[in-house]
């Protein structure tokens, strides 16, 4: 049986997307720090799935096929999160696929990468 080991993002400014994901999650770098082409971030408690940041010179797409859903426990987190990552270097996106009562927005980290803040109180989890 195989098991989730990390999420990989692509980053074209390395430093400014291992700024912002350890920012955002409160994640750390791993033993070896930050390289040109790959970075490894884990939780800072050292249990639960790593991000890998790899060197890409290819922008994000449009409707991307790989995210990641971070979770909010209600709409006021939600929105409190929303705001927190913007603050970051987030940027809203301007999402072309809501349904009609959406539990989750739609943001892209500073390299273009698009990850969901989901309100798990809609029975989403």
């Amino acid at each position: 049986m195989v098991s989730i080991g990390m999420v990989v993002l692509g980053a074209t400014d390395m430093g400014r997307a291992v700024a912002f994901w350890t920012q955002a999650l409160g994640y750390e770098l791993r033993e070896g720090g930050a390289g040109q082409d790959w970075s490894s971030l884990t939780p800072a408690g050292g249990l639960g799935t790593g991000i890998g940041l790899q060197h890409t010179g290819a922008p994000g797409d449009t409707h991307p096929r790989v995210h990641l859903d971070l979770y909010a426990a209600d709409a006021a987190e939600q929105a409190a999160e929303a705001q927190r990552l913007v603050a970051l270097g987030a940027r809203r996106v301007d999402w072309d696929l809501y349904p009609d009562d959406p539990d989750f927005v739609v943001l892209a980290d500073t390299e273009g990468n698009r990850f969901c803040i989901v309100n798990t109180s809609h029975g989403h989890e």
